[in-house]
């Protein structure tokens, strides 16, 4: 099974993608620099499937992600919760007090404030991803340097890690979605799903909202998200994408239908296990 991932090996998205499938035989991940060429991917029919993280529980929603499982013809077929821990990995032998520069990707450094405020001699310089400022500094052999990245990073770099869990709150945590191209056939038991992500337009009119909720509510769906993304060329007007929880799937079938009689568009991103 062939997966792409947006980020280097040894990033949150391989060890999402690890935990996710761990159960598939000749799991081979696909590195990609970003998230279009990853879903290209699975359009066109490269790989499987996808891993993409669409929430952290610190930094909030990843938007591109939203924009993108709108616009292209994929669907999410599962989900995982993965905890996120951060550390300052090095060269093998370079003790911290050798330590000049520290790289990582803008999120991670940001989730890291703590650490690097009690330690200022550092430089601290963004990186285009976690794993990859492990990967950078090893190839080019930089011993005054080190990355804030997962522990897999220093495994698959053969780096060192110096100090474990540097991120300020323990309680962090990214949701990564399984993708698939929408005419892909499931790879799991669709009838255990009791959840569905959607996304829908209504009118750009006073209420209209209250009402696409309140028929949601009364389907007897619970809502347990909502995020809004702009409307390319119309100011001020929103798509709505929205995670509900379900008990049978009639619940599910119940909500669509009384959200299609109300709103201008609705698109099911997918139906799944929750996490």
């Amino acid at each position: 099974m062939k997966v792409a991932i947006q980020g280097e090996l040894g990033s949150n998205s391989h060890m999402a993608t690890v935990e996710m499938l761990c159960n598939q035989s000749g799991l081979e991940i696909i590195p990609c620099t970003v998230s279009a060429q990853v879903l290209a991917k699975v359009v066109s029919g490269e790989v499987d499937c996808a891993v993409l993280p669409i929430e952290n529980s610190l930094h909030g929603s990843v938007a591109e992600h939203y924009d993108l499982l709108l616009e292209l013809p994929v669907r999410i077929d599962g989900e995982s919760l993965l905890r996120i821990r951060h550390n300052v990995i090095a060269m093998p032998g370079v003790k911290l007090e050798e330590v000049r520069r520290v790289m990582s990707h803008p999120v991670a450094l940001s989730q890291c404030r703590r650490f690097l405020a009690a330690h200022s001699e550092f430089e601290v310089v963004p990186f285009y991803d976690t794993a990859g400022s492990v990967k950078h500094l090893m190839a080019a052999g930089l011993r005054d340097v080190a990355g804030i990245a997962p522990e897999l990073a220093a495994r698959v770099y053969s780096a060192e890690v110096l100090v474990a869990g540097i991120e300020d709150h323990t309680e962090n945590y990214t949701r990564f979605h399984l993708l698939r191209r929408e005419d892909a056939p499931s790879a799991g038991n669709v009838t255990d799903a009791n959840k569905m992500s959607l996304a829908f337009a209504i009118e750009h009119r006073p209420g209209t909202l209250v009402v696409a909720l309140q028929r949601l509510a009364d389907a007897g769906v619970n809502l347990t998200k909502i995020e809004s993304r702009p409307v390319p060329g119309s100011p001020w007007e929103y798509v709505f994408y929205v995670d509900v929880r379900f008990e049978t799937a009639k619940d599910a079938d119940a909500a669509l239908v009384a959200l299609r009689e109300h709103c201008r568009m609705v698109k099911v991103l997918g139906r799944y296990r929750a996490a």
